[in-house]
């Protein structure tokens, strides 16, 4: 004999809650449909497979696979409801459009790479050679060299060095 949950001092589980009936230890319901949020998946289960099938549908799987079944058919069921045609067909669509669309803008990506690389090749280079070469600094118009073997000179005045 099953003994009643509800009755003990726990609540019913969601399913129960929903059907107004008393909640037994047996129930295939409880451990999937808690108290809280069980009533409204349930609602939606109930309204698109009915509670007899779902039941059934429980019964026959395995203890291990159920909380995934549970889980596919509340998200079937609700995605019935708004969209009564299509379902959760409707949901699939629109990830493999999303999939499609951000191959597509990786492969743009992926392509604009060699660009950037020898974008960034040329500007290191550049870099390099800016570097390692004199630069005139306008101001004094003196000509600096990270060479020891060079002096610097002042070509702003008419004195000649040498």
């Amino acid at each position: 004999m099953a003994t009643v949950i509800g009755s003990v001092g726990s609540p019913p589980c969601g399913a129960c809650k929903f059907l107004r009936r008393k909640c037994t230890s047996d129930c295939v319901f409880a451990p999937y449909f808690s108290c809280e949020h069980g009533p409204t998946w349930f609602a939606a289960v109930h309204k698109v497979f009915g509670a007899s099938n779902a039941s059934k549908l429980l019964q026959h799987l395995p203890v291990h696979d159920r909380r995934h079944a549970v889980a596919s058919i509340a998200f079937e069921a609700q995605a019935r409801i708004k969209d009564p045609v299509y379902g959760c067909v409707a949901h699939i669509f629109s990830l493999q459009q999303q999939v499609t669309h951000l191959q597509a803008q990786l492969m743009q990506l992926k392509s604009q790479i060699p660009l950037a690389s020898n974008l960034m090749e040329t500007w290191s280079l550049e870099n390099q050679w800016l570097g390692n070469c004199n630069a005139i600094v306008p101001g004094n118009q003196t000509v600096l060299s990270n060479s020891s073997n060079y002096q610097a000179h002042d070509f702003t005045t008419n004195d000649n060095p040498i």
